[in-house]
């Protein structure tokens, strides 16, 4: 009897713990709209740290603001789960503006994790390659290094 007890507290705490798709897939996550707030809050939460990220450094023009979340989503993808050396691509909503973030070999500074990466942008004739830093915070966010 107690079974059956221990056994719906078990599902009840794995309900929302389902993964589809490819594990090894890094690809970005759709755009923002159409998703649940509360995926769009813990994205947000997120992605301030990196306080607008290397793409915010590119000054590479026709860059839009969904264009900014897509590249900073490969930033944040690269920092927290590539492999040292793996490109995280991302494309633009309108196709003129695309990159790659690379990062590097993680370091510990006291108690955080760190990790250097290296941003290149591509908008038309213009192509941007970014270094910097981030560290990674308690909460699983990035904050970058300046």
């Amino acid at each position: 009897m107690r079974t059956i007890p221990v056994l719906l507290i078990l599902l009840a705490a794995t309900a929302g713990c389902s993964t589809t798709g490819n594990a090894t897939k890094t690809t970005l996550l759709p755009e923002t709209t159409g998703r649940p707030a509360a995926t769009r809050a813990i994205e947000g939460s997120l992605l301030a740290p990196l306080e607008g990220g290397l793409v915010s450094q590119s000054g590479v023009e026709g860059i839009g603001e969904r264009d900014r979340v897509r590249a900073l989503q490969a930033e944040y993808r690269a920092l927290e789960h590539a492999a040292i050396g793996e490109a995280v691509t991302w494309q633009g909503a309108s196709g003129a503006v695309s990159g790659s973030v690379v990062a590097a070999q993680p370091y510990r500074v006291g108690t955080q994790d760190c990790r250097q990466y290296t941003h290149v942008i591509k908008g038309g004739a213009t192509s941007r390659e970014i270094k910097g830093a981030a560290c990674r915070n308690a909460d699983g966010s990035w904050s970058r290094l300046t």
